[in-house]
């Protein structure tokens, strides 16, 4: 099973790559305006929030809707090669992928927890990582017209589909039986204090998703330097996800505090010194706490604590990386135009009122031994 998961993660984050790197390039190269591809890359994080909420009115996410979810993904990718050339047809397309892909993932997340556990998830999850990076490097050299993005999505959404498929037959009896167990009412909500931590820690990094490149290029790295800043965190990123099962034997809320609070300390790096090479790599290892540790502590954590658990981590996916990352861009794009000098400072408060509602959350749930 882990070898069919680490295949899953690697094509999956694969088309991850395509979707957020070379897309937009795509789409302006096809004379869409910067409000238009703000518009179609907008409705996929928006799908993404709101899919949960549905499964809380009954709706479970099991095997059914998961075979369900790849075929509206695959599909979706081909209607690319239709779509690209008329807006709607094109944003109807993006929302297809984006419900494909927000189905299919919080899916494939409760498996991996519940087949191999948190102690060995990071040497699955890397692969993800190990796909994102690939499949930038290998598209950058042929990306000589749209086409060739698309028939790299397309492959990459079908080879996807089957791995998922495939893992899906395998433990369809088991994820089904506790799918019908647990049912979809529990009202995961009401514990929102836990859920603006996390939230607000994505938020923090909508600076460095949109903005990191134009930051530090701004103020005199160059742009080769800066691609190696960003392939040192991804490598980072990938050497916490291999040893990080140690550290997931200790309190993961508590985890899940010290991460925010060290994303704090890295942003403010950024803001105070912009053009310090060293201090730069430093806070770029930062990112195997900020992204690695942290993720894989906090689906460890709600897998742990709630009944539903497919239903915790769409609702992980939906909030933090959903609203969490359409919320975070919107307001990055506003402090750099108006408070540039002050965008990793942003970032840094977020971050560390992350950690703050973690704490609030904690005290609140102390008595009731949920922790």
């Amino acid at each position: 099973m882990s070898f069919l998961l680490s295949i899953f993660y690697f094509f999956y984050f694969a088309i991850v790559g395509v979707y957020i790197i070379f897309m937009p390039k795509v789409l302006a190269m096809s004379g869409y305006s910067g409000v238009e591809i703000g518009v179609i890359f907008a409705a996929s994080p928006l799908v993404r929030f709101f899919l949960p909420f549905a499964f809380m009115k009954g709706f479970e996410l099991n095997t059914k809707v998961f075979n369900f979810a790849l075929l509206v993904m695959m599909g979706s990718a081909f209607s690319f090669f239709f779509s690209l050339e008329h807006f709607y047809r094109l944003l109807f397309s993006n929302i297809g992928l984006g419900v494909g892909l927000g189905l299919i993932l919080p899916y494939m997340e409760f498996v991996a927890l519940k087949e191999i556990g948190k102690e060995n998830y990071g040497k699955v999850r890397l692969f993800g990582s190990v796909g994102f990076v690939l499949v930038a490097l290998v598209l950058v050299k042929f990306l000589s017209s749209s086409q060739v993005a698309l028939n790299f999505l397309l492959a990459l959404t079908f080879l996807t589909a089957l791995i998922s498929f495939i893992v899906a037959k395998k433990v369809e009896i088991d994820t089904e039986h506790i799918a019908h167990e647990n049912g979809a009412s529990e009202n995961i909500l009401k514990d929102y204090k836990l859920w603006i931590g996390l939230t607000l820690m994505q938020v923090s990094f909508g600076s460095f998703y949109n903005f990191f490149t134009i930051y530090e290029t701004a103020h005199g790295i160059s742009l080769d330097m800066t691609i190696y800043l960003w392939s040192f965190g991804v490598l980072c990123e990938i050497v916490m996800l291999y040893y990080q099962g140690r550290f997931l034997q200790k309190n993961l809320l508590g985890i899940l505090k010290l991460t925010t609070f060290i994303s704090s300390l890295r942003w403010l790096l950024l803001f105070l010194f912009p053009q310090n090479l060293a201090l730069l790599f430093f806070s770029q290892s930062l990112h195997a706490f900020s992204f690695a540790l942290f993720h894989t502590a906090a689906i460890s954590y709600l897998h742990k604590i709630y009944k539903n658990k497919t239903l915790a981590q769409q609702f992980f996916s939906g909030l933090t990386y959903g609203l969490g990352g359409l919320i975070g861009a919107l307001l990055a794009g506003f402090v750099y135009e108006y408070f540039q000098a002050y965008l990793f400072l942003s970032s840094s408060l977020l971050a560390l009122f992350s950690s703050v509602f973690l704490e609030l959350w904690r005290r609140d749930k102390a008595s009731q031994g949920r922790l």
